[in-house]
């Protein structure tokens, strides 16, 4: 069997005297998309950042194409890196954006206009390739950020919240990117908080908690183990940022399912009668502004892999004792 692109064994990263990991394994393959997730803090980017050769790891091995990428170049140039940050040149056009990534990159002066035009064409952008980078719209910039690193015909991309702050319509062109990128056997590590965004774009998950992998495989493998004998319905509200419904969720058996307190969500072990426990929310004074019931995502599978014990433990039917207070 093959080594696979990108080996992670045993790795643990210690920063100023503080453990941000702690023996971490994944690998990854050609044509292979792994999401990573996990809440803010958990080290999400500090591990792309040791695969990308920006960081040695305190212990254990980090392997692209066979080598150390923090001590080998040859690994690094098998790598494109795109920071959540937009790292362009305003002033300058896409293309002269592209050409002095791939100077950066050791992209040869003669092999540096086909390169140009292979990273436009991959991102989609050639219609924009004579525009100054900073008139354009924040979904164009980010689909230059990524063509940027692919200057050097990368075998592996990472991607740290790659469609941060942009609209629907952007997002789709930059899924589309990622698509062909797939298509092409190039392997992609993405950290997103967008669920939606990873059920989307990959094929193989992993949920990092407080530096540690807590769970990781297969979607389609996960989300079969979750529903077998377990959840028969995943339950979300939306819900105002507010203190006192915080508290009441809380008591209720929810946790957040995203950063900010907006949705809140619980696994359903049994019947739900989902407008008796909406009404009895608000009945509490928790204005809540949707309730959704549908069988376990991707969502469900990170609550239930990285909450706390003391939810995890929670009886099945303590959910519902929000419909009791009634």
């Amino acid at each position: 069997m093959d080594d696979p692109l990108v080996r992670i064994a045993g790795v643990s990263l210690d920063l100023r005297g503080q453990q941000v990991l702690e023996q971490v394994d994944l690998d990854l393959d050609a044509g292979q998309t792994l999401a990573l997730l996990g809440p803010n803090g958990a080290g999400k980017s500090s591990l792309m950042r040791l695969v990308a050769g920006r960081l040695a790891p305190s212990s254990g091995i980090i392997r692209v194409a066979g080598a150390d990428p923090f001590q080998a170049g040859s690994a690094r140039r098998r790598i494109g890196w795109v920071p959540q940050e937009i790292a362009l040149y305003p002033r300058l056009t896409v293309a002269e954006n592209l050409g002095v990534f791939g100077q950066l990159a050791g992209v040869p002066r003669r092999d540096r206009r086909e390169a140009v035009t292979a990273a436009l064409e991959m991102a989609d952008i050639a219609d924009v390739a004579h525009r100054p980078v900073g008139i354009l719209s924040g979904g164009y910039r980010r689909r230059v950020n990524i063509a940027a690193s692919l200057m050097n015909r990368p075998r592996l991309v990472l991607l740290d919240e790659p469609t941060s702050g942009v609209d629907l319509a952007a997002r789709a062109a930059i899924h589309a990117v990622l698509d062909r990128l797939k298509a092409a056997g190039t392997a992609i590590l993405i950290a997103t908080h967008d669920f939606t965004e990873a059920e989307r774009l990959a094929s193989r998950v992993a949920f990092l908690a407080q530096g540690r992998i807590v769970r990781a495989g297969h979607l389609t493998d996960l989300l079969a183990q979750l529903r077998v004998g377990a959840p028969e319905r995943e339950l979300s509200l939306t819900v105002p940022a507010d203190g006192n419904a915080e508290a009441v969720l809380r008591r209720a058996g929810f946790v957040p399912a995203e950063s900010g307190g907006l949705i809140w969500c619980s696994i359903e072990r049994s019947g739900l009668d989902g407008a008796a426990l909406l009404g009895a929310l608000r009945a509490q004074g928790i204005p809540v502004a949707e309730v959704r019931v549908r069988a376990p995502r991707l969502e469900a599978l990170y609550l239930d892999a990285i909450r706390p014990r003391e939810v995890t433990d929670r009886p099945a039917s303590e959910p519902r004792r929000a419909g009791a207070a009634e």
